[in-house]
């Protein structure tokens, strides 16, 4: 089989090429502007928010992940590269250079890691790579005498701990970081939870001491370490209308070096993030096509003596020739029980037989990533069984497209995905009391997608030009309290909806859905039956 064939069919599918459409969709450096000016523009006054690339994850010894860019940072500068630093002043800032409002500090051209790893931007061609006004090397942001103290408020993500250091390398993202850390003050043994809740107590009215302490009792049982905490315990004690100023104080001198913020750049990135611009939605629908065709090649190709990985690998594949680079997540093909495991990613399976096989995979197209799940019978044909749950998983479905228009809330979606699948489960026999229908459907049904195959957002309401998937699904393990031809079956079906002025558009219609329109796909010759492989002996 040659390459070229498998690619006109693809092509063909989507009715269109994808090369002519989609070569010159890129983010511009203006419309990065934009977004850090929406930044700067949401931020408290006298404030500076820090970003970090993401850091290089160890695969095993000497053998690294491929590097992925840290989506905010990615989002605001259109920057991928490691150990780099962006900061978005609210304020213009004044030094010895001149004014300035945003640096990014980055690493350096060096020939010998280039010839190991590949071309590095370095500083002299990061500013017009970026579009950020100011970039420095990144040893510089070590030695800068800008004073973090002198802002009311440093907005930052909260540091994680999966950051190697590079002993041969002293400006790492490692080094940066822990520079960083100094400057701010922060504890070697920082407790977010804590810190959130010492901010509440400091700040807050006599009105609301009642629900404060409600919301600590929350935490305090999930984390019995809090338990050992005076000031939370006094507070919980703290009368109605009384005493609660010397907490205030007491809070507030537990944190008096902290000007840093946690909590609040999370929100306002994903404030600005849930919306995607044109060239966003375009990047979007490529990642979405290109994972539709490789739904559909799958149906085609699909057999009872293929492995899971198998057909894993016909999806990436199908990714691969049309320039996805990455998957979006780790991919899922279960079959069978695999199916009710509801991030199963082992794809291990070496015979998916005559079951219901879950395929739950998204192409990554220049970081955006798309979410596409089918669940489709190895046979090509449904079992009465399999069909009756199918269908109601799909009426679900519709339904909770149908709602998803401007204005209508993520718990409404989900409450009518939710009410659908409640009422074909009692209407089944498979449960007796509409309570027990969480027990086959233990999640939620909807989700933005962006440069994060979970993109952050507000989840409150829907708006024009947020992309969403809806996925609602049946999973009824082996032994669960239903009869036993329901077992070992699961069904997810998602789709990625654009939400328009005109209501839902659901960007991967292009993969079958309907059961009779799968059982049709799956009738098609498909080019890889021509293909054959040499033998390898055990």
């Amino acid at each position: 089989m040659k390459f070229t064939i498998l690619g006109s069919i693809l092509i063909s599918i989507v009715g269109m090429s994808y090369n002519s459409i989609w070569s010159q969709i890129a983010i511009s450096k203006e419309e990065y502007q934009k977004r850090r000016v929406a930044l700067r523009q949401s931020m408290p006054e006298n404030s500076v928010a820090v970003f970090f690339s993401s850091p290089i994850r160890n695969r095993a010894n000497d053998v690294d992940y491929p590097y992925h860019p840290d989506p905010s940072l990615n989002y605001l500068s259109g920057w991928k590269e490691p150990h780099a630093v962006l900061m978005i002043f609210k304020n213009p800032q004044q030094d010895s250079l001149g004014s300035f409002s945003e640096q990014l500090y980055v690493r350096e051209k060096n020939a010998y890691e280039e010839l190991w790893n590949g071309g590095i931007v370095g500083v002299d061609a990061a500013q017009e790579a970026s579009g950020v006004e100011r970039v420095l090397d990144r040893s510089t942001f070590k030695t800068s005498k800008l004073n973090l103290d002198a802002f009311d408020t440093v907005l930052i993500y909260e540091f994680t701990n999966d950051v190697r250091d590079n002993k041969y390398d002293k400006n790492d993202l490692y080094d940066l970081q822990a520079y960083f850390k100094t400057k701010i003050h922060y504890p070697s043994k920082f407790d977010a939870t804590r810190y959130r809740l010492y901010q509440k107590i400091r700040t807050v009215e006599p009105e609301n001491i009642s629900i404060l302490q409600s919301e600590i009792s929350r935490w305090v049982n999930r984390n019995p370490s809090l338990n050992d905490d005076a000031l939370l315990q006094d507070f919980l004690k703290l009368p109605k209308g009384g005493q609660e100023e010397e907490l205030k104080m007491q809070s507030a001198f537990l944190v008096r070096e902290m000007n840093f913020d946690v909590d609040r750049l999370p929100k306002l990135m994903a404030s600005l993030r849930e919306q995607k611009s044109l060239k966003e939605i375009q990047l979007l629908k490529k990642a979405v096509a290109i994972s539709v065709a490789g739904q559909i090649e799958v149906m085609k190709a699909m057999h009872p003596d293929m492995s899971e990985r198998e057909i894993q690998g016909i999806h990436e594949f199908v990714y691969k020739k049309f320039g996805a680079a990455h998957v979006g997540y780790p991919s899922i093909v279960g079959a069978g029980a695999n199916a009710c495991v509801l991030h199963y990613s082992h794809n291990e399976l070496p015979e998916v037989e005559n079951q219901m096989v879950l395929m739950d995979l998204g192409a990554e197209y220049k970081g955006y990533t798309a979410d596409v799940t089918r669940t489709i019978p190895a046979n090509g044909k449904f079992s009465k069984a399999q069909r009756q749950l199918y269908e109601v998983v799909y009426r679900a479905q519709e339904k909770a497209i149908q709602a998803a228009r401007i204005g209508t809330s993520f718990k409404k979606i989900t409450e009518t995905a939710y009410s659908e699948v409640q009422q074909g489960l009692l209407d089944l026999g498979i449960i007796k009391e509409a309570s027990e229908f969480r027990r086959y459907l233990p999640h939620g049904v909807s989700h933005h997608i962006g440069l994060d195959v979970h993109d952050p957002g507000q989840y409150k309401s829907l708006e024009e030009n947020m992309v969403i998937t809806i996925e609602p699904g049946i999973y009824i393990p082996k032994n669960s309290p239903c009869d036993p031809k329901w077992w070992n079956i699961g069904i997810r079906i998602e789709d990625d909806i654009l939400i328009t002025k005109n209501g839902p558009d659901n960007l991967s219609a292009a993969a079958p859905r309907l059961w009779s329109d799968i059982e049709a796909m799956m009738q098609q010759k498909s080019p890889l039956d021509d293909w054959e492989l040499p033998e390898i002996e055990n």
